[in-house]
C-alpha cells in the first residue's frame, strides 16, 4: 500500500471521526509551508490549507458579515472548541510556531503528521468544511522553484511568488480584526520569499497590504486587483468570505516569522470561528521590583533616578497603568547603617530554613525594623530570593509567610517548569495564590542600553512584536519581575514597559490595566479555576529545582513502583509477598490506613511532597527518617533499592494516573485484576464485616440492581461494588499516562493459586535483585486457606484475620446480573490484553465464552 493511499484512509478516518464526534473547530495547515517548490507545483495547483468551524450551528449564518450560499446545512453542534494542526513533520518550524499560539492562547488542539506530498482528499475535506462550517487558515511560502504565478486549483486566487516587499499595513475595513488594530509597520519585510495574493472575485478581501521593494521585481506594477484590493499594494494576507464555494479562509503569503502575522493569525482564527476561540481584550500587568540593595557601587539608582520615576508614573499613570503601583520607600531618616541592617536581613531569608523556628525567628524582626521605619507591610504579598521555597514547596516558608506577615499571594516562574514559559501556570498551596510569573528581559546586570546582551536591538525586537510584546498579547495577566538597577543609569525599567505600553496602544484594541496583587490573583483564579490544584513533579527532575529546593531534602525515598489495586484483588497479599524480599521495602504505616499511604487520591496530596510537622501525611512523610512526635518508626533497611507503595484504591481513581505520572514518571505500575463479580461480592461482604449500615440492611442484589431513585448510602455501596470492575476503562486511563511496558496486570486467581510463579515474573518485570525463591519461601495453610509465609521452625506467617473469610456464595441471581453488566466491559478488556500482547486470565476467558454462548442462542432464537 503506497504511503498516499495510507494517508488518505488515515485522514478520512480522522475526519469522519471528527465528523462523527463534532469535534473539529479548526484546521491548521502547516504542510505546505516548504513542499509547494517543486516544479510540479503548476497552474492549477493549491497550497493546502487549514480549517475552522464555529460551533453554534442553530442560526449558522447570522453572525458572517457575508451571506453563505444559499440552503446551508442545519446542523447542530455542542461541543468545546478544538484545533486541528496539520504539519508536514513534527520538525515544522511553522508547526512549532502555530503551536506556541495555540497553547499560549489556552486553545485546545490536536496536531497531525501528514507526510508525503499533495496526498490530501481535497474531496473530502471540502465537504467536511462545508458540511460542518470550518473555515481554512492556508500558509504559502515561496521558495527558489516556485514559479512566478500560480493559481489555486478549484479557486479564483492567483499567487504571485518570490517577493521582496516593504512597508506593510493592516487594511481598516478587513471584517477579520478584533485584537488588531489598523497601522502601518514601514520598512522592509523579512525575507524576499514574500507571495501575493490577486483576485477578480468578491469573496476575496486583503487583509494586509505591502509595496514591493524599490528595484525589486514587480515593484510599481500596475497590477489589475479587482474589488477588495488596492493597486499598486500587494495582498500578503487575504481573507475568503465563503461566497464561491461557502468555505471561509485565511490565506498567509509568509509563515510567522514575520511578528504581524502571529498577530493577524490569532484574529483569523477569532474570526473563522465567530469568535468562540478568541482572547478577550482586557490585559492586567504588574510589575515586581526586586533587589532594592543589590548592585555595584554607582550603579545604583540616585535622587533623579526616584524623581524621574515618580514623575514618569504620575504623568502615564492614566495612559499606561504598566508602572509599578507600590513601592518600598525607607524614608529620609533612613541611615546607611539601616540600609545595611536591612539588607542583611533580608540575604538572611533567601536560604529556606529547614528549622521553622528560626525562619519565623528572622521574619519577626524583619518586620519589626520595617513597621519602625513606616516600610509597608500590609500588602498580602511577597517574593522569595531565586524563586526559594515558593516551587518547590518548602512548607516552612509558607507557614513562616502565613503567621508573621499574613501573606497570601506570591509568584514564581519555575510552575511547572522555566521553560517553556507559556507553560507557566498558577496554585494554591497552604491558602496562598501563587500565580504565573514572567520575563521580560531585564536583569539586575541590565543596566545600559547599549550594554543589552545582543545589542538593542534584542530589547527593541522584543518590546516591538517580540517575546514581551507576545507575552503581554497572549496572557490576560502578566507579572514582571524587575530590579531597582534597571531603573537607574540608563533607566531599562522605565524605558521598556513605556515602549511596550505604547507599541500596544498602537497596534491592538487591548486595554491595558493593573490591580493590587491580592485583587490580581482572584481574578486570575477566577479566569483559570483548574489551576488552583498543583500538580507535584519530583524536583530532582529539574536540575535548578533541585538547585532551589532544601538541601536537607531528598528525592532518592520517593517510590520505584506503586501497586494500585483494585481493592480485594489480592493486593494485600502481594504487599506481604514483595516485603519478604530483602532489596523490597515499603512505606511506613499510617495510624489511618495501616499500610496504604492514600497520597494520589485524598486530601494527602494537597499537603503536598514536603515533609515537615504541618504536612505529617505527604508522600515523604511516609519514606523519609522521622523523628516527628514519635508517628514513623526508624526503618531497619534504609539501604533498600525497591520503595513501593500499596494503595488499592488508586485504580479507579481520576486523579491518580495523572497526579502519578507527574511526580514518579518513571515508577512501575502493577494491577491485580479477578473477576469483577467476585470483586463486587467480596467487596460488599468486606463491609457487612466492618457493619456498613447499607451492607446490613440490604442484600447483595438489591446492591448491585439499585436504581437511580435509591437511597444514597445505597447507591454508594453499589458505586464501591461495582465501579471498581471496570478495569478496561481504568486501565486505559493509567496507559493514557504510563507506557505498557511499566504497567504489570497480574491475573489475582493466579496470584492465590500459584503464587511462586507470579513473584517470579514480578521480579523480572521490576528488575530486583538478588533473585528470590518463594517457592522455598511459601507453604499453603488448609486451614486459612490460602499462602503463607514459611518461617524458621516450620511455623507460618499469614495474613490477618480479616483476610480470607468465609462466607455463603453468591446468589445465582445475582452472578448472572453481573455477568450481563460486565458483558461489554470484559470485552473491552480482552482486547485491551491483546493489544498489549498479554494473555487472558482464565476468568476472562471463562466470562467471553458466556458472550459467545449468550449470542449465539440469541441468533438461533431468531432464526426460529
Amino acid at each position: 500500500m503506497t504511503v498516499a493511499v495510507r494517508f488518505r484512509r488515515h485522514l478520512r478516518r480522522l475526519l469522519l471521526l471528527l465528523a462523527s464526534c463534532c469535534l473539529l473547530s479548526l484546521l491548521l495547515s502547516a504542510y505546505f509551508l516548504f513542499s509547494n517548490s517543486t516544479p510540479s507545483m503548476q497552474l492549477g495547483q493549491s497550497a493546502e490549507p487549514a480549517c475552522s468551524q464555529p460551533l453554534s450551528m442553530s442560526s449558522p449564518y447570522r453572525q458572517l458579515p457575508y451571506p453563505y450560499p444559499p440552503n446551508p446545512p442545519h446542523i447542530h453542534v455542542h461541543t468545546e472548541p478544538v484545533v486541528l494542526v496539520l504539519v508536514e513533520s513534527q520538525y515544522s518550524q511553522l508547526g512549532q510556531d502555530i503551536v506556541a499560539i495555540l497553547e499560549s492562547a489556552h486553545f485546545q488542539f490536536r496536531m497531525e503528521i501528514a507526510s508525503g506530498k499533495d496526498t490530501w482528499n481535497r474531496q473530502l475535506l471540502h465537504q467536511y468544511c462545508t458540511e460542518y462550517r470550518v473555515g481554512i487558515i492556508g500558509f504559502y511560502r515561496s521558495t527558489e522553484n516556485s514559479p512566478p504565478l500560480l493559481k489555486l486549483r478549484g479557486l479564483p486566487l492567483v499567487l504571485k511568488t518570490n517577493q521582496a516587499l516593504m512597508d506593510c499595513c493592516v487594511v481598516s475595513s478587513s471584517p477579520l480584526l478584533h485584537l488588531t488594530k489598523p497601522g502601518s509597520d514601514r520598512g522592509p519585510l523579512p525575507g524576499e520569499d514574500w507571495t501575493s495574493f490577486y483576485s477578480n472575485h468578491s469573496t476575496y478581501q486583503a487583509v494586509l497590504h505591502a509595496r514591493a521593494r524599490e528595484g525589486a521585481p514587480g515593484a510599481g506594477s500596475g497590477d489589475n486587483p479587482g474589488p477588495g484590493f488596492s493597486s499598486g499594494l500587494q495582498a500578503t494576507v487575504v481573507q475568503d468570505m465563503g461566497l464561491y464555494d461557502g468555505v471561509r479562509r485565511v490565506f498567509f503569503g509568509q509563515g510567522l516569522g514575520y511578528w504581524l502575522h502571529k498577530l493577524i493569525l490569532v484574529d483569523a482564527i477569532s474570526y473563522l470561528t465567530d469568535r468562540k476561540l478568541s482572547l478577550g481584550l482586557d490585559r492586567h500587568i504588574l510589575v515586581d521590583i526586586d533587589d532594592i540593595f543589590v548592585g555595584k557601587e554607582g550603579t545604583r539608582m540616585n535622587a533623579k533616578d526616584v524623581k524621574a520615576l515618580l514623575e514618569r508614573r504620575n504623568s502615564c499613570a492614566h495612559r499606561s497603568p504598566t508602572l509599578p503601583s507600590t513601592w518600598v520607600s525607607l524614608g529620609n531618616s533612613t541611615t546607611q547603617a539601616q540600609c545595611r541592617r536591612t539588607r542583611a536581613m533580608i540575604c538572611s531569608c533567601a536560604t529556606p530554613f529547614h528549622n521553622e523556628s528560626s525562619l519565623l525567628e528572622q521574619m519577626v524582626l524583619n518586620k519589626q525594623f520595617a513597621l519602625e521605619h513606616n516600610i509597608p507591610v500590609d500588602m498580602g504579598y511577597a517574593v522569595a530570593p531565586h524563586h526559594s521555597g515558593v516551587y518547590p514547596v518548602h512548607m516552612q516558608l509558607y507557614e513562616a509567610w502565613r503567621r508573621v506577615w499574613n501573606i497570601r499571594v506570591t509568584s514564581t516562574e519555575e510552575y511547572p517548569h522555566l521553560k517553556p514559559a507559556r507553560y507557566r501556570k498558577g496554585f494554591i498551596h497552604n491558602n496562598i495564590m501563587v500565580l504565573p510569573r514572567q520575563t521580560c528581559g531585564l536583569f539586575t546586570h541590565t543596566i545600559y542600553y547599549k550594554e543589552y546582551p545582543g545589542g538593542p536591538k534584542e530589547l527593541d525586537k522584543s518590546i516591538g512584536g517580540g517575546e514581551l510584546f507576545l507575552t503581554v498579547l497572549l496572557n490576560p495577566i502578566s507579572i514582571f519581575m524587575t530590579h531597582l538597577s534597571n531603573y537607574g543609569n540608563d533607566r531599562l525599567g522605565l524605558y521598556t514597559f513605556v515602549h511596550l505600553a505604547s507599541f500596544v496602544r498602537s497596534w491592538t484594541n487591548l486595554q491595558l490595566h493593573t490591580l493590587p496583587p491580592l485583587q490580581l490573583a482572584h481574578k486570575y483564579f477566577q479566569l483559570f479555576p483548574e489551576q488552583r490544584n498543583p500538580l507535584w513533579q519530583n524536583p530532582c527532575d529539574d536540575k535548578r529545582h533541585k538547585d532551589i529546593w532544601s538541601k536537607e531534602k531528598t528525592c532518592d525515598r520517593l517510590p520505584k513502583f506503586m501497586v494500585v489495586g483494585p481493592q480485594k484483588t489480592g493486593t494485600t497479599a502481594l504487599y506481604l509477598f514483595l516485603l519478604m524480599h530483602s532489596s523490597i521495602s515499603s512505606n511506613f504505616p499510617s495510624p489511618k490506613t495501616y499500610e496504604e499511604v492514600q497520597f494520589f487520591n485524598t486530601n494527602n496530596y494537597h499537603k503536598g511532597i514536603d515533609c515537615s510537622a504541618a504536612g505529617l501525611y505527604s508522600l515523604l512523610c511516609f519514606f523519609v527518617v522521622l523523628q516527628v512526635h514519635g508517628v514513623f518508626p526508624v526503618p531497619s533497611n534504609v539501604s533498600t533499592d525497591f520503595l513501593f507503595e500499596k494503595s488499592a484504591n488508586y485504580f479507579p481513581s481520576e486523579d491518580t494516573p495523572r497526579r502519578a505520572a507527574a511526580l514518579l514518571p518513571k515508577a512501575k505500575i502493577i494491577t491485580l485484576l479477578i473477576n469483577p463479580s467476585d470483586r463486587a461480592y467480596s467487596w460488599y461482604q468486606h463491609q457487612r464485616a466492618h457493619e456498613d449500615h447499607a451492607a446490613l440492611k440490604f442484600t447483595f442484589y438489591d446492591v448491585i440492581s439499585a436504581k437511580a431513585g435509591a437511597p444514597a448510602e445505597l447507591r454508594s455501596l453499589q458505586n464501591r461494588c461495582l465501579l471498581p470492575g471496570l478495569y478496561s476503562t481504568h486501565l486505559e486511563r493509567w496507559l493514557t499516562y504510563y507506557p505498557a511496558n511499566q504497567v504489570m496486570i497480574i491475573d489475582g486467581h493466579q496470584l492465590r493459586s500459584d503464587p511462586a510463579s507470579v513473584m517470579d515474573e514480578v521480579q523480572k518485570f521490576l528488575g530486583v535483585t538478588p533473585h528470590f525463591n518463594y517457592s522455598q519461601a511459601l507453604t499453603f495453610d488448609p486451614q486459612k486457606g490460602f499462602w503463607c509465609q514459611l518461617l524458621e521452625g516450620g511455623k507460618t506467617k499469614c495474613l490477618g484475620k480479616s483476610k480470607g473469610r468465609k462466607y455463603p456464595p453468591m446468589e445465582a441471581e445475582a452472578r448472572v446480573y453481573l455477568s450481563r453488566y460486565y458483558r461489554e466491559h470484559n470485552v473491552e478488556l480482552s482486547k485491551l490484553l491483546h493489544r498489549l500482547g498479554q494473555p487472558l486470565p482464565s476468568w476472562l476467558r471463562e466470562e467471553l465464552q458466556k458472550v459467545s454462548t449468550t449470542h449465539l442462542y440469541t441468533n438461533t432464537n431468531t432464526v426460529s
